[in-house]
């Protein structure tokens, strides 16, 4: 298995390139900005990009989705209930002051339990809302990558439209907590953690 992390964008999200050695194929999971530089990236490694993956519909995730998509024609993948922000995301970049491009429509909506599988790696999806509605993380591996559900001593805010604290609680003890302590997490900021560090000292849960 490879995989690439590389931070993206002024908000410093984490876009990560996930690829199957053997038919060099692969998914780009967050691609929130600098498309140019994820290319860079495919062809250095020989990587065929299979799918485009948003764990959630905010732009840092997903401002690079239209140029990904128009180079290497892989299918964008994510929760139905986060579609209207993705294609509209050029509105939500505004009001931060930053220039986004629309995202094309996702050509596959996802639900908790589906599986995107691309040469020999399957990625589980698990519904995780609470930081949006549509959020998802995706399982393979002793690997999940978790959007901005959870992170290294903290958990994804709240206070954006679809927004819940509540739910967002429960995702990562209903989901990820019970994947097992040497899980590790990949967030979308900030560095990467396990399961078992953040269930015994990240403070929203201890």
């Amino acid at each position: 298995m490879i995989l690439k992390m590389l931070v993206v964008g002024p908000i410093q999200a984490n876009c990560y390139i996930l690829g199957c050695e053997r038919t060099r194929e692969a998914a780009v999971i967050d691609p929130g900005d600098d498309a140019d530089k994820i290319l860079m990236i495919l062809a250095k490694d020989e990587l065929r990009c299979a799918y485009i993956i948003n764990t959630h519909g905010h732009f840092d995730h997903s401002g690079a989705n239209k140029r990904l998509k128009e180079v290497t024609k892989a299918p964008l993948i994510l929760h139905e209930a986060d579609a209207a922000m993705v294609i509209n995301q050029a509105a939500s970049g505004r009001m931060w002051g930053m220039k986004v491009e629309n995202s094309p429509p996702p050509d596959r909506y996802v639900e908790d339990g589906d599986l995107i599988t691309f040469g020999d790696i399957s990625l589980k999806v698990l519904h995780t809302p609470g930081h949006s509605e549509g959020g998802i993380s995706l399982v393979t591996d002793k690997m999940v990558f978790v959007g901005d559900t959870l992170f290294a001593g903290s958990i994804g805010r709240t206070d954006f439209p679809g927004g819940d604290s509540d739910g967002l609680l429960r995702s990562v003890r209903e989901k990820i907590f019970p994947l097992g302590d040497d899980v590790v997490i990949y967030p979308g900021h900030g560095p990467e953690t396990t399961v078992g560090r953040e269930r015994r000292t990240n403070p929203f849960f201890v």
